[in-house]
């Protein structure tokens, strides 16, 4: 179980406490007394990491080898498939004045009739570049893919999200001096302009403009990706795994490197997930499965909101589900992992960091450490020592007894 951003630092609201110092969580913190604890660095001490590279070296691959950039596993995510030469992006529905500069980077967020400007989105054809494709996707609230696919296209070209409010829409740039990356960054910019034209005056945004809400007038990209190409879990160790998220992204890196992807009801991604369906899933999931990662994104947005004490309950809620899984697993044959893929700032950037994060395992023949609280603090002192994220699977594995030999 990764429990998104849930690692913080020692917080002024908390009177120097973390999150998961303060929280309440008696499941998981027995399960930290009885199994044995340390602290991960994701990738390296001090690099601060995405969400993407974070879980690929979760699961045992070597970000700096093997990313190829967002976009693409936010297709996968959505349930798209790529082919090889697809340049995908991950999109944002944003709001933009006359002059294209941007007044809401979600455009409320919450958008009734997504479902139009999506079909509306794929009706563009490029003029410029004929031979592109244009496929696109709505995921959830003002989240979207955008795939571009055709012959002769690079996924080494700039952002057109500024990231800021106030700032005019970036036009596309070829990061590399290849005729890939300038047709790329050409047919970008051209779907842009398309997309604005063919958003601006649609009934949805009328709409919005009546109720006052902000129109979804442009799409805004970033995190240009391509497939990787990497060794799926089950040719690296043998094993069926499956994965349970709320988000495209978590879904995406999942299907890429082999995982059997499961759609949990009520598993939205935010606070509002219903984690308790996710814990419920994992059981069911584990009479077929070797492996089953749950993925856990709300502390993470309460993170970003800068609101501790909605990160504090989301810890709690995961805590129930955690009680729910051990009380129902076989615990003589099953092994319990529970970290953080970053640390996510409350106070202060509100934004991932270089910091390490607590890890736990858990399981029958586990030696325990004496360490009785999942938290910064107490796992420094675990049997696990200072961990990379690398490590994680190998430990994993060679617990299941899926580790060849290195040597005679």
């Amino acid at each position: 179980m990764v429990i998104d951003g849930a690692a913080d630092r020692a917080l002024r609201t908390l009177g120097g406490r973390t999150p998961l110092e303060v929280a309440h969580k008696p499941n998981i913190d027995r399960l930290a007394a009885e199994g044995v604890t340390g602290i991960m660095d994701p990738v390296a001490p001090g690099v601060s990491v995405g969400s993407d590279t974070a879980h690929l070296a979760l699961l045992g691959y070597d970000p700096y080898e093997t990313y190829t950039g967002r976009g693409a596993f936010e297709a996968l995510g959505a349930g798209l498939d790529l082919e090889p030469g697809d340049v995908a992006f991950r999109c944002n529905f944003a709001t933009v004045d006359d002059k294209m500069v941007i007044l809401d980077r979600r455009a409320g967020r919450y958008i009734e009739g997504a479902d139009e400007l999506e079909e509306a989105v794929n009706s563009i054809e490029l003029r410029e570049h004929p031979d592109v494709e244009v496929i696109f996707k709505h995921t959830v609230e003002h989240r979207g893919v955008l795939v571009l696919r055709g012959e002769g296209l690079s996924r080494h070209v700039s952002d057109t999200d500024p990231h800021r409010v106030g700032e005019r829409v970036l036009e596309c740039r070829p990061l590399e001096d290849t005729p890939e990356a300038r047709k790329t960054a050409e047919a970008v910019n051209e779907f842009v302009r398309l997309a604005h034209e063919v958003l601006r005056d649609h009934p949805v945004n009328r709409e919005r403009r009546e109720e006052g809400l902000p129109p979804a007038n442009i799409i805004l990209l970033r995190g240009a990706g391509s497939l990787p190409r990497i060794q799926s879990l089950s040719e690296r160790y043998g094993i069926r795994s499956a994965c349970i998220a709320g988000i495209a992204l978590i879904k995406g890196v999942a299907r890429a490197v082999g995982m059997d992807v499961i759609d949990v009801p009520g598993a939205t991604g935010g606070l509002n997930t219903d984690v308790m369906a996710k814990a419920k899933y994992a059981i069911k999931a584990l009479e077929e499965y070797d492996l089953v990662f749950v993925h856990i994104k709300g502390t993470d947005a309460a993170s970003h909101d800068g609101n501790v004490w909605a990160k504090v309950r989301m810890i709690e809620r995961v805590d129930s589900a955690v009680g729910y899984i051990v009380e129902r697993v076989d615990q003589e044959n099953t092994y319990v992992a529970i970290t953080a893929d970053h640390a996510t700032l409350t106070e202060g950037t509100r934004d991932h960091s270089g910091d390490f994060v607590p890890v736990l395992v858990w399981g029958a023949d586990v030696i325990p450490d004496d360490v009785a609280c999942f938290c910064e603090r107490a796992c420094m002192r675990g049997g696990l020592g200072r961990i990379r994220g690398l490590d994680l699977m190998s430990i994993l594995m060679n617990y299941l007894d899926r580790v060849e030999k290195f040597g005679e």
